[in-house]
């Protein structure tokens, strides 16, 4: 049984691989999914946001307004800080849950797909890491187009993170998604059947 890191930079195509293994039936524990029913409405994470930051970043229908949030945290390293005091352990907690849920259910290759893995230090929960590495100028057209963000915006968003060239040196395997999806899901299927 193998715990496998994803790792990246924003908008580096961490979703292109994790949606191509789970396609392929294996089990992916998403981050940024945890992250979002950390802070479903009625949650303690939730509440304690709102406490930290004001009904201003709720919407209408009482749920987190991700993007009034961001704009608050990625303008401000101080208040991105607050913002990780809070929700970090809240995601820790969880992701280490529906880890443990899959070892049980017996599981052998089980991916977790983090953003923030060497930043948070969920590689201490990984056997291998996996990083998905892609040019600077193709991260931050892919950002701006997706996110629609100014280059300004998307630039604050890129730098809040670890350089891609620091977590590409810290992993085991790198999949270079500069090319086509299809591409990039030959390199993982090559690994995968490597490993099997």
């Amino acid at each position: 049984m193998m715990i496998i890191g994803i790792t990246g930079g924003i908008a580096s195509g961490k979703s292109t691989v994790s949606n191509y293994l789970i396609r392929c039936g294996y089990s992916v524990v998403d981050a940024d999914q945890v992250a979002r029913q950390v802070v479903a409405p009625g949650t303690s994470g939730l509440k304690k946001i709102v406490q930290t930051f004001g009904p201003k970043i709720l919407t209408g229908d009482g749920r987190l307004n991700r993007q009034k949030l961001g704009q608050i945290v990625f303008d401000s390293p101080n208040q991105l800080q607050r913002l990780n005091e809070i929700l970090q352990p809240l995601i820790r907690q969880e992701i280490i849950r529906q880890l443990t849920a899959l070892q049980r259910a017996d599981h052998q290759l089980i991916f977790l797909d983090a953003p923030l893995l060497f930043e948070q230090h969920y590689d201490a929960l990984c056997d291998l890491v996996m990083v998905v590495v892609v040019s600077p100028a193709i991260q931050l057209e892919r950002l701006m187009k997706r996110n629609q963000l100014t280059v300004e915006q998307a630039e604050s968003r890129i730098k809040s993170q670890m350089p891609l060239v620091a977590k590409e040196a810290l992993s085991d395997l790198v999949i270079d998604n500069n090319s086509t999806i299809a591409r990039t899901e030959r390199q993982v299927q090559q690994w995968l059947d490597n490993v099997q």
